[in-house]
């Protein structure tokens, strides 16, 4: 039986059986199978070769990169073509864009990479089209654009996620507080520090059996689902934050307008007018979580022309004199900070050690 067919009879067993106390340990099993299931058809067999395929594997350039995803003749190549200067063709008919195509843009003086990925279908977890080549990619970016076309916006928007969701892609969520420590006896032990009502121990205890884990220590800190329960387990998630660009608002009226404003995550532009882009460009700087950092000579005026720019979590004064030189924080006597970070307007005398904020000022004093 292929492995198609038995995900279908999964999914089919699990619409019939109804969900009570009896049924909560077969449900669970359903849900840890159909999921090895889904994994097993999205690795690649080792006779059709690993990676993302021709034209797929692209190199990582700049701070961050954001992947462009969506149906055919959306806009994401116009989008692109004028956010980089890139020539990404484009057509006003389906599958223009056949490769990966990589670009660069410069916001707030980062080098950001943009990637250009080929019209996405509809079953393209289940390798339909390029899908599973443009998923992969995806899965490597830190910031998903997903554009869609707002005559059509939530169905699009529906059917993109699902694909992404089916291949481990987490829009914008959190890995569950959870963890299973694996351990010689004793069981299954669960603890949990919140009141669980979407999940039942038993069917934590099926799942943990289907994955061959008959013995673990399991601590629960927030509401979790059956569904979140496998994530950890698989292990093999990926959580990456998403802007939906909804684009031709030139083609809507200032009333529709108003509506598209009310979903989640969104930001309504047209990429052929050039309207509100600007507020994209805001939007993808905030979620990317970059920090600008401006130098000060000691004695001199701060330098706005270039600033030294970082990631969040990797963001201290430290991290700022590595960016630098490497030399640099071996050397570094104190450091005075200006800006968000700093307690006093008049700035602040800081060691490594110190977390910087977006538009920071700082200035280095070696020995």
């Amino acid at each position: 039986m292929s492995t198609v067919q038995r995900i279908k009879d999964i999914e089919d067993e699990m619409a019939r059986t109804q969900k009570n106390k009896n049924t909560n340990y077969h449900l669970g099993q359903l849900k840890a199978k159909l999921s090895k299931y889904k994994k097993e058809l999205l690795t690649p067999s080792s006779s059709g070769g690993g990676g993302p395929g021709v034209g797929f594997d692209v190199a990582k350039t700049g701070l961050a990169s954001v992947g462009f995803i969506g149906f055919p003749s959306v806009g994401k190549s116009t989008l692109m073509s004028k956010l980089t200067g890139t020539h990404s063709e484009t057509a006003a008919y389906e599958f223009t864009t056949l490769t990966t195509v990589p670009g660069t843009m410069n916001v707030f003086g980062a080098p950001i990479q943009v990637l250009d990925l080929p019209g996405i279908i509809e079953g393209a977890k289940d390798g339909k089209g390029r899908g599973r080549q443009v998923i992969a990619v995806s899965r490597t970016c830190n910031l998903i654009f997903i554009v869609l076309d707002v005559l059509k916006p939530l169905n699009d928007k529906g059917v993109i996620e699902r694909e992404l969701e089916g291949f481990g892609i987490r829009l914008n969520q959190s890995p569950p507080n959870i963890s299973v420590k694996k351990k010689e006896k004793g069981g299954i032990a669960i603890t949990n520090t919140v009141p669980l009502t979407k999940i039942e121990p038993e069917e934590i205890k099926a799942v943990l059996s289907e994955y061959k884990i008959p013995n673990a220590d399991v601590m629960i800190r927030e509401d979790i689902s059956v569904d979140q329960l496998i994530d950890v387990v698989e292990g093999n998630r990926v959580y990456i934050p998403c802007i939906y660009c909804l684009n031709k608002i030139d083609a809507i009226s200032i009333e529709e307008l108003d509506l598209l404003y009310q979903i989640p995550n969104s930001v309504p532009i047209s990429s052929s007018q050039w309207l509100n882009v600007d507020e994209l460009i805001d939007i993808m700087w905030q979620r990317l979580q970059l920090v600008r950092v401006y130098t000060r000579p000691k004695g001199r005026a701060p330098d706005y022309t270039a600033p030294v720019v970082l990631r969040k979590g990797r963001c201290t004064v430290e991290h700022f004199a590595h960016a630098i030189h490497k030399e640099i924080a071996k050397q570094l006597k104190y450091a005075v900070v200006w800006g968000k970070s700093s307690k006093h307007p008049r700035g602040q005398k800081v060691g490594l050690d110190h977390i910087l904020e977006d538009e920071d000022v700082l200035c280095l004093v070696k020995h």
